[in-house]
Protein backbone atom coordinates (compact mmCIF):
# COMPACT_ATOMS: atom_id res chain seq x y z
CA UNK A 1 0.00 0.00 0.00
CA UNK A 2 1.43 3.76 -1.24
CA UNK A 3 1.64 6.02 1.20
CA UNK A 4 0.52 9.40 0.48
CA UNK A 5 2.38 12.03 2.03
CA UNK A 6 0.82 15.56 2.56
CA UNK A 7 2.88 18.70 1.79
CA UNK A 8 3.41 21.51 4.24
CA UNK A 9 2.14 23.78 0.67
CA UNK A 10 -1.09 21.77 0.48
CA UNK A 11 -2.40 22.08 3.90
CA UNK A 12 -1.62 25.45 3.78
CA UNK A 13 -3.50 26.28 0.46
CA UNK A 14 -6.53 23.87 2.60
CA UNK A 15 -6.76 26.37 5.38
CA UNK A 16 -9.87 28.18 5.20
CA UNK A 17 -9.47 32.46 4.52
CA UNK A 18 -10.86 33.71 8.19
CA UNK A 19 -10.21 37.50 7.36
CA UNK A 20 -9.76 40.49 9.87
CA UNK A 21 -10.47 38.96 13.66
CA UNK A 22 -10.66 39.73 17.13
CA UNK A 23 -8.11 38.96 20.34
CA UNK A 24 -9.78 38.16 23.91
CA UNK A 25 -8.77 36.28 26.45
CA UNK A 26 -10.54 34.51 29.62
CA UNK A 27 -12.09 36.76 31.74
CA UNK A 28 -9.98 39.67 30.30
CA UNK A 29 -13.14 42.82 31.18
CA UNK A 30 -13.84 45.35 29.85
CA UNK A 31 -13.63 43.15 26.20
CA UNK A 32 -15.45 43.96 23.32
CA UNK A 33 -18.10 41.38 22.26
CA UNK A 34 -17.73 40.48 18.70
CA UNK A 35 -21.50 39.77 18.39
CA UNK A 36 -22.24 43.39 19.85
CA UNK A 37 -19.64 45.21 17.43
CA UNK A 38 -20.64 43.51 14.82
CA UNK A 39 -24.25 44.77 15.19
CA UNK A 40 -23.05 48.43 15.34
CA UNK A 41 -20.18 48.00 12.58
CA UNK A 42 -21.23 45.11 10.03
CA UNK A 43 -18.38 43.53 8.46
CA UNK A 44 -15.70 44.08 10.38
CA UNK A 45 -15.01 41.62 12.75
CA UNK A 46 -14.81 38.09 10.79
CA UNK A 47 -13.34 35.55 13.36
CA UNK A 48 -12.59 35.34 17.60
CA UNK A 49 -9.08 34.72 18.07
CA UNK A 50 -8.79 33.10 21.85
CA UNK A 51 -6.46 32.88 24.33
CA UNK A 52 -6.79 30.89 27.71
CA UNK A 53 -4.92 27.50 29.32
CA UNK A 54 -6.07 24.74 30.07
CA UNK A 55 -6.63 25.63 33.55
CA UNK A 56 -9.54 28.36 33.28
CA UNK A 57 -10.91 26.73 30.02
CA UNK A 58 -13.31 28.14 27.17
CA UNK A 59 -14.93 31.50 28.32
CA UNK A 60 -19.06 31.75 27.81
CA UNK A 61 -19.16 34.66 25.27
CA UNK A 62 -16.88 32.99 22.85
CA UNK A 63 -18.66 30.08 23.18
CA UNK A 64 -21.99 32.10 22.62
CA UNK A 65 -20.02 33.33 19.36
CA UNK A 66 -19.15 29.93 18.03
CA UNK A 67 -22.75 28.34 18.69
CA UNK A 68 -23.95 30.95 16.62
CA UNK A 69 -21.74 30.03 13.83
CA UNK A 70 -18.89 32.40 14.10
CA UNK A 71 -15.23 31.69 13.58
CA UNK A 72 -12.66 31.30 16.01
CA UNK A 73 -8.82 30.04 16.64
CA UNK A 74 -7.63 28.36 19.84
CA UNK A 75 -4.58 30.58 21.00
CA UNK A 76 -2.62 28.37 24.09
CA UNK A 77 -1.15 30.60 26.75
CA UNK A 78 0.44 27.45 28.91
CA UNK A 79 3.15 25.59 27.40
CA UNK A 80 6.80 25.95 26.56
CA UNK A 81 7.73 24.55 23.47
CA UNK A 82 11.66 25.01 24.75
CA UNK A 83 10.77 21.90 27.19
CA UNK A 84 9.47 18.76 25.55
CA UNK A 85 8.01 17.38 28.38
CA UNK A 86 5.71 20.12 28.58
CA UNK A 87 3.69 18.86 26.15
CA UNK A 88 2.07 15.67 28.41
CA UNK A 89 -0.82 13.65 27.39
CA UNK A 90 -2.79 15.40 29.46
CA UNK A 91 -1.99 19.07 28.10
CA UNK A 92 -2.51 17.88 24.34
CA UNK A 93 -6.15 16.03 24.95
CA UNK A 94 -7.04 19.51 26.28
CA UNK A 95 -5.89 21.80 24.04
CA UNK A 96 -7.35 19.81 21.46
CA UNK A 97 -10.59 19.59 23.15
CA UNK A 98 -10.82 23.25 23.11
CA UNK A 99 -9.66 23.39 19.26
CA UNK A 100 -12.55 21.43 18.34
CA UNK A 101 -15.19 23.13 20.47
CA UNK A 102 -14.00 26.32 18.59
CA UNK A 103 -13.91 24.33 15.53
CA UNK A 104 -10.27 25.83 15.24
CA UNK A 105 -8.24 25.72 11.79
CA UNK A 106 -5.11 25.82 13.62
CA UNK A 107 -3.64 26.28 16.73
CA UNK A 108 -1.40 29.18 17.62
CA UNK A 109 0.53 30.54 20.82
CA UNK A 110 3.49 32.32 21.46
CA UNK A 111 6.67 30.44 21.35
CA UNK A 112 8.17 31.56 24.86
CA UNK A 113 8.26 30.17 28.33
CA UNK A 114 4.73 30.41 29.89
CA UNK A 115 6.09 29.38 33.25
CA UNK A 116 9.06 28.69 35.45
CA UNK A 117 8.74 24.81 36.75
CA UNK A 118 5.91 23.14 36.58
CA UNK A 119 2.93 24.49 35.34
CA UNK A 120 0.54 25.96 37.89
CA UNK A 121 -2.73 27.89 38.18
CA UNK A 122 -2.60 31.46 37.49
CA UNK A 123 1.28 31.54 36.49
CA UNK A 124 0.55 33.46 33.30
CA UNK A 125 4.50 34.51 32.84
CA UNK A 126 5.53 34.88 29.38
CA UNK A 127 9.55 34.99 28.74
CA UNK A 128 11.01 35.15 25.14
CA UNK A 129 12.79 32.33 23.79
CA UNK A 130 16.48 31.71 24.05
CA UNK A 131 17.77 32.70 20.61
CA UNK A 132 19.85 30.16 19.55
CA UNK A 133 19.74 27.10 17.37
CA UNK A 134 19.85 24.15 20.03
CA UNK A 135 16.61 26.35 21.30
CA UNK A 136 15.31 26.66 17.93
CA UNK A 137 15.93 22.56 17.32
CA UNK A 138 13.98 22.24 21.04
CA UNK A 139 11.21 24.50 19.77
CA UNK A 140 10.60 22.26 16.50
CA UNK A 141 10.79 19.10 18.11
CA UNK A 142 8.08 20.17 20.21
CA UNK A 143 5.96 21.80 17.67
CA UNK A 144 5.88 18.59 15.53
CA UNK A 145 4.85 16.74 18.04
CA UNK A 146 2.10 19.04 18.72
CA UNK A 147 0.97 18.57 14.78
CA UNK A 148 1.19 14.92 14.78
CA UNK A 149 -0.61 14.33 17.93
CA UNK A 150 -3.45 16.85 17.12
CA UNK A 151 -3.56 16.98 13.09
CA UNK A 152 -3.77 20.69 13.20
CA UNK A 153 -0.90 22.76 12.12
CA UNK A 154 0.59 24.73 14.65
CA UNK A 155 1.78 28.22 14.45
CA UNK A 156 5.05 29.39 16.75
CA UNK A 157 4.12 32.76 17.40
CA UNK A 158 7.40 35.85 18.26
CA UNK A 159 6.49 36.20 21.83
CA UNK A 160 7.30 39.93 23.23
CA UNK A 161 10.06 41.40 25.56
CA UNK A 162 12.48 44.06 25.24
CA UNK A 163 15.46 41.77 26.79
CA UNK A 164 16.54 38.76 24.80
CA UNK A 165 19.73 36.34 24.91
CA UNK A 166 21.44 34.32 22.47
CA UNK A 167 22.95 35.08 19.53
CA UNK A 168 20.34 34.87 16.84
CA UNK A 169 17.71 37.50 14.99
CA UNK A 170 14.47 36.42 16.12
CA UNK A 171 13.34 35.88 12.76
CA UNK A 172 16.01 33.72 12.00
CA UNK A 173 15.00 32.02 15.21
CA UNK A 174 11.49 31.76 14.01
CA UNK A 175 12.65 30.43 10.82
CA UNK A 176 14.70 27.70 11.91
CA UNK A 177 11.64 26.30 13.91
CA UNK A 178 9.37 26.31 10.55
CA UNK A 179 12.09 24.67 8.60
CA UNK A 180 12.54 22.22 11.13
CA UNK A 181 9.41 21.36 12.76
CA UNK A 182 7.87 22.09 8.90
CA UNK A 183 5.09 23.79 10.17
CA UNK A 184 3.34 27.44 9.43
CA UNK A 185 3.63 30.80 11.43
CA UNK A 186 1.96 33.67 13.45
CA UNK A 187 3.70 36.66 13.03
CA UNK A 188 2.99 39.23 15.55
CA UNK A 189 4.03 42.58 13.82
CA UNK A 190 3.78 44.80 17.01
CA UNK A 191 6.11 42.41 18.98
CA UNK A 192 8.06 42.40 15.81
CA UNK A 193 8.33 46.38 16.18
CA UNK A 194 9.52 46.06 19.84
CA UNK A 195 12.29 43.70 18.99
CA UNK A 196 13.65 45.49 16.08
CA UNK A 197 13.49 49.00 18.40
CA UNK A 198 15.35 47.01 21.30
CA UNK A 199 17.94 46.02 19.00
CA UNK A 200 18.22 49.10 17.28
CA UNK A 201 17.43 47.92 13.79
CA UNK A 202 15.44 49.01 10.79
CA UNK A 203 11.51 47.78 11.07
CA UNK A 204 12.02 45.36 8.00
CA UNK A 205 15.61 44.42 9.07
CA UNK A 206 15.74 40.63 8.63
CA UNK A 207 12.84 40.55 6.61
CA UNK A 208 13.88 39.67 3.48
CA UNK A 209 15.34 36.21 4.44
CA UNK A 210 12.12 35.11 6.42
CA UNK A 211 10.08 32.71 5.27
CA UNK A 212 6.36 34.72 4.33
CA UNK A 213 5.08 32.42 2.58
CA UNK A 214 4.24 30.23 5.54
CA UNK A 215 2.71 32.93 7.51
CA UNK A 216 -0.98 32.13 8.14
CA UNK A 217 -1.91 34.47 10.55
CA UNK A 218 -0.69 37.64 11.66
CA UNK A 219 -1.11 40.05 14.99
CA UNK A 220 -1.30 43.34 15.35
CA UNK A 221 -1.91 45.51 18.14
CA UNK A 222 -1.41 49.26 19.62
CA UNK A 223 2.18 50.06 21.27
CA UNK A 224 2.72 53.52 22.83
CA UNK A 225 6.39 55.18 23.38
CA UNK A 226 7.73 54.98 26.47
CA UNK A 227 10.41 56.10 28.08
CA UNK A 228 12.36 54.57 31.12
CA UNK A 229 13.08 56.94 34.26
CA UNK A 230 16.76 56.68 33.00
CA UNK A 231 15.83 57.30 29.32
CA UNK A 232 15.58 54.35 28.30
CA UNK A 233 13.10 54.72 25.05
CA UNK A 234 11.15 51.76 23.94
CA UNK A 235 7.53 50.38 22.18
CA UNK A 236 5.75 49.97 24.99
CA UNK A 237 2.87 46.25 24.17
CA UNK A 238 0.18 47.84 25.59
CA UNK A 239 -2.28 47.05 23.27
CA UNK A 240 -3.78 50.46 22.92
CA UNK A 241 -6.29 51.28 20.07
CA UNK A 242 -3.43 52.97 18.43
CA UNK A 243 -1.45 51.14 15.71
CA UNK A 244 2.27 52.45 16.12
CA UNK A 245 3.84 53.44 12.97
CA UNK A 246 6.96 50.77 12.63
CA UNK A 247 3.32 47.95 12.47
CA UNK A 248 2.18 49.37 10.03
CA UNK A 249 5.19 49.98 8.19
CA UNK A 250 6.14 46.48 8.16
CA UNK A 251 2.38 45.23 8.21
CA UNK A 252 2.38 46.93 4.63
CA UNK A 253 5.45 45.46 3.89
CA UNK A 254 4.58 42.02 4.79
CA UNK A 255 1.27 41.83 3.24
CA UNK A 256 1.74 41.54 -0.37
CA UNK A 257 4.80 38.76 0.18
CA UNK A 258 2.54 36.46 2.66
CA UNK A 259 1.08 34.95 -0.34
CA UNK A 260 -0.22 31.78 2.52
CA UNK A 261 -1.73 34.09 5.05
CA UNK A 262 -5.64 33.62 6.20
CA UNK A 263 -5.79 35.50 9.33
CA UNK A 264 -5.35 38.89 10.65
CA UNK A 265 -6.25 39.40 14.36
CA UNK A 266 -6.20 42.78 15.65
CA UNK A 267 -5.16 42.96 19.70
CA UNK A 268 -7.66 45.46 21.06
CA UNK A 269 -9.41 43.21 23.58
CA UNK A 270 -8.97 46.82 26.37
CA UNK A 271 -10.10 49.17 24.18
CA UNK A 272 -13.47 50.84 23.68
CA UNK A 273 -15.29 49.81 20.62
CA UNK A 274 -15.55 53.49 19.27
CA UNK A 275 -11.60 53.46 19.15
CA UNK A 276 -11.16 50.27 17.48
CA UNK A 277 -13.59 50.87 14.28
CA UNK A 278 -11.05 53.21 12.21
CA UNK A 279 -8.42 50.32 12.57
CA UNK A 280 -10.63 47.79 12.00
CA UNK A 281 -11.64 49.63 8.62
CA UNK A 282 -8.19 49.82 8.11
CA UNK A 283 -7.30 46.14 8.29
CA UNK A 284 -10.28 44.95 6.07
CA UNK A 285 -9.44 47.17 3.01
CA UNK A 286 -5.78 45.58 3.28
CA UNK A 287 -7.12 42.66 4.11
CA UNK A 288 -10.60 41.83 2.79
CA UNK A 289 -12.30 38.54 4.17
CA UNK A 290 -12.92 37.64 0.74
CA UNK A 291 -11.08 37.86 -2.35
CA UNK A 292 -12.90 38.05 -5.70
Amino acid sequence: MSVVTVTLEQRLADLPRLGVGISGEYGVRPSIDPTTFGERWPGLVHFVEFGTDTDRGLDPAVLRWVEAGGAATYHFLDVNFEELCDLDDGWIEQTMSFAERLCSPWLCGDSGMWHFGPRDRGHGLLLPPVLTRDSASATATSVRRLQEATGLLVLPENPPSLYYLGDLHILEYFARVSADADCGLLLDIAHLAIFQRACGHDPLTALDGFPLDRVVEIHIAGGGEAVTSDGYRYIDDDHRAVIHADSWAILEHVLPRATQLRAVCYECEHNAAEETVETFQRLNALFPAHVA
